[in-house]
């Protein structure tokens, strides 16, 4: 007679998170949510150390993480100063003088083989008088007016044709995430990490040890420690792609100030000297700051300038914010995975800090691992997250390529500087025929596209030569639906109103 043993279960047993603020709790959260027995998650952070509090703009798929982490809308922006947001701003980006509206949905909707815009497109070539694109949005229709309403639910309304996402206080978003994942029985560990311990045979994070004398091991790490990149870089020497001489800003004095009278539903990028101001609304306060590049400002000036800049008295003194915008070479190295500022940083311009770790942590899951760590799994994991990456790259530097502005030094460069192929492409077609090239990689889609094309002055040589063959009055279709959209934001309440009837938060003095 043999005795049977039981075969020991490859699953991972224990997580480690390296670092809290939002990303190490957006992680803790979601793996709290998803891995619900068999798992510890245990989150080291320490209160010596500052976050650097990006993220305080999000777009529309933040939505669908704080429900995959059972978040209730109302009670995150309660608890977070939330306010709501329906696209960007942009101002003095294409020439001085000059602004327009990334929204957040389309424009107009699909009624036609040819997208609307090529309709749009050739009545402007034979009307110049048409009016611009951001009237055939319904988000920006009802910004404008600083109107905001949830969308509508039936889809043959232009109320539906929009969607929304929110600005919040990212440090309050991590303290309320922390609570949800402590009731959820992940482990909060306060220290500092002293040593980071490596298996001999492979190279593999073992352990990490504390300052006190603590230690900590794990089968799998999360390395949300910022930019220093603890575990993803000093331990295990990944590597780093620079791509700041695609995206040369730097540096961010970064400041609050008192709110406005008027409480914005969007964020507004104000094109500067030396890179760009933004202005983000909460119900509590405001968030500012100058991103730029120090080869043509100082420190010292950029915060002089933000603080003249101001819609509202200070409530602080800038802080600088320094980084080299590109990605790690892996994002996930043997046994750790690096989720936020760790793995790469893109500049707040299109709000897509917290995306990206929503992206991160998505994709962990749908890869997640067993203690075998299969490199199918991992190298498949990488080549997802720098396609990502790559995309989001593309359209930032959209931004800078397409501008016409000759009076600073900055502009000068961005205008003559040398881009990626892939960029150049989209470029290319959008100058021929007004065509949007897909991509199954691209976060933002086509109107998100067209909106920077057209708000930066990449005319089209011709519309699609498809509507010459197609029966329809396109534009007289279009402008009816501009016509609805104006009278459906007409309706909506103001974004203050709003907020006051279906989610204020408690009133906070601001020193």
């Amino acid at each position: 007679m043999t005795t049977s043993h039981p075969v020991q279960s490859p699953s991972i047993r224990h997580i480690v998170i390296v670092g809290g603020g939002s990303s190490g709790w957006m992680a803790a959260c979601s793996l709290s949510a998803a891995l619900t027995k068999g798992c510890k998650i245990t989150l080291i952070e320490s209160e010596e150390i500052g976050t650097v509090g990006v993220g305080e703009a999000t777009i529309p798929p933040i939505k669908t993480l704080n429900q995959s982490m059972g978040l209730d809308e109302t009670e995150f922006l309660k608890r977070t100063q939330g306010t709501f947001k329906l696209g960007i701003q942009f101002v003095d980006w294409a020439q001085q003088g000059h602004s327009y509206f990334h929204p957040f949905g389309p424009h107009g909707k699909q009624f036609d083989y040819a997208p609307q815009h090529q309709y749009w497109l050739r009545a402007r070539q034979q009307d110049p008088q048409t009016p611009g694109i951001d009237e055939f949005s319904m988000a920006w229709q009802a910004a404008k007016r600083n109107k905001f309403a949830k969308p509508a639910t039936d889809p043959m309304h232009v109320a539906s044709t929009f969607d929304y996402a929110y600005h919040f206080d990212a440090g309050l978003y991590a303290k309320y995430l922390r609570e949800v994942c402590e009731k959820r029985g992940v482990v909060r560990v306060e220290g500092k990490i002293d040593q980071v311990l490596l298996r001999a045979e492979d190279g593999f994070v073992e352990k990490v040890k504390l300052s006190d004398g603590r230690s900590f091991e794990a089968d799998l790490f999360i390395d949300c420690s910022g930019f220093r990149g603890l575990l993803i870089e000093e331990a295990l020497h990944t590597g780093y792609e620079d791509w700041s001489h695609w995206l040369p800003c730097n540096r961010a004095m970064a400041v609050p100030c008192e709110s406005a009278p008027q409480l914005l539903p969007y964020t507004r990028a104000t094109a500067r000297e030396a890179g760009w101001q933004w202005r983000i609304p909460l119900q509590h306060r405001m968030g500012n700051g100058y991103v730029f590049c120090n080869e043509f400002m100082s420190e010292d000036e950029a915060a002089s300038l933000l603080l003249q800049r101001l819609d509202g008295k200070a409530l602080g003194t800038p802080r600088p914010l320094r980084f080299v915008t590109g990605r790690r070479k892996k994002f996930w190295h043997k046994n750790v995975v690096a989720l936020g500022l760790s793995s790469g940083f893109m500049e707040p311009l299109e709000s897509t800090s917290l995306h990206l770790v929503q992206s991160g942590i998505s994709r962990l899951l749908a890869f997640f691992p067993d203690r075998n760590f299969d490199p199918v799994v991992i190298d498949e994991y990488n080549r997802i997250g720098h396609l990502e990456f790559e995309r989001i790259r593309d359209f930032l530097v959209l931004h800078y390529k397409l501008t016409t502005r000759t009076d600073a030094e900055l502009w000068r460069y961005c205008s003559a500087m040398s881009i990626p192929d892939s960029l150049q492409t989209k470029i290319d077609h959008f100058k021929r025929f007004g065509r949007i090239v897909p991509d199954g990689y691209d976060l933002f889609g086509a109107a998100s596209w067209l909106a920077v094309h057209i708000g930066q002055h990449n005319w089209p040589e011709r519309h699609d030569p498809l509507i010459e063959f197609r029966p329809l009055d396109g534009a007289g279709i279009f402008n009816q639906m501009r016509q609805a959209m104006v009278q459906a934001a007409e309706i909506m309440p103001e974004h203050r109103a709003f907020i006051q009837r279906h989610c204020a938060a408690t009133p906070v003095k601001m020193n």
